[in-house]
């Protein structure tokens, strides 16, 4: 069983409040939207619960099965789609997967690639140069990074950015094969991907 407890989080950068008092708690199965205007902090909450931005109040915190995950622990536990996520346009698809697997310290299979590729729609292009992929593309790749290792915690930053009907199909399912994993974090303005969530935080209010 794994567990997200977000307790009073406030992000201000000077003399600029983004958010605070951001508290709720998560458990396997559970979908969360954060909502909000433009500049609310949505990517930044984001940031801040896969420990990438230090919040300026409050705090994180993971467990699994009852017990509380360390800070320095957590990255093997997340998987995260963000639009500042960098893919390496000299590699193929393939290869872009197997460097994911790498630098989260996992021993890389390539079955296990591929069935991801399968997955997301990218089967025809996993030997392509990234570079030339289209941005649609590029957006599933991201997908599959985040699922390589079976995370219990995905955050989702805009999942559907750049996608057709068919790529808002796949991000439909890997959210609801994900509430037998663990649980999904959604930060997003659009409604289809909010009515993903069964609780919506709205930063904006």
């Amino acid at each position: 069983m794994f567990t997200l407890n977000v307790s009073g989080i406030g992000k201000h950068y000077r003399e600029t409040l983004l958010f605070k008092d951001v508290s709720f708690q998560l458990n396997r199965g559970d979908v969360l939207a954060i909502a909000g205007w433009n500049g609310s902090g949505k990517s930044t909450l984001l940031r801040v619960i896969a420990g990438l931005v230090r919040p300026s109040a409050g705090r994180v915190e993971m467990f699994a099965g009852g017990e509380s995950i360390p800070k320095e622990s957590r990255r093997r536990f997340i998987g995260m789609v963000a639009p500042a996520i960098s893919l390496y346009d000299e590699l193929t698809g393939l290869e872009n997967m197997e460097f994911f697997c790498r630098v989260r310290g996992f021993a890389c299979n390539r079955n296990d690639c591929r069935d991801i590729v399968d997955r997301i729609g990218l089967t025809e292009h996993a030997k392509k140069m990234c570079g030339d992929y289209s941005s649609g593309m590029k957006q599933r790749l991201k997908l599959a990074q985040a699922l390589l290792h079976g995370p219990p915690l995905l955050l989702l930053d805009e999942p559907g950015c750049n996608l057709d009907s068919k790529g808002i199909k796949v991000v439909e399912e890997i959210i609801s094969r994900q509430r037998e994993l663990g649980v999904t974090v959604i930060a997003s303005n659009e409604k289809r991907e909010v009515d993903y969530a069964d609780r919506i935080i709205n930063l904006s209010e």
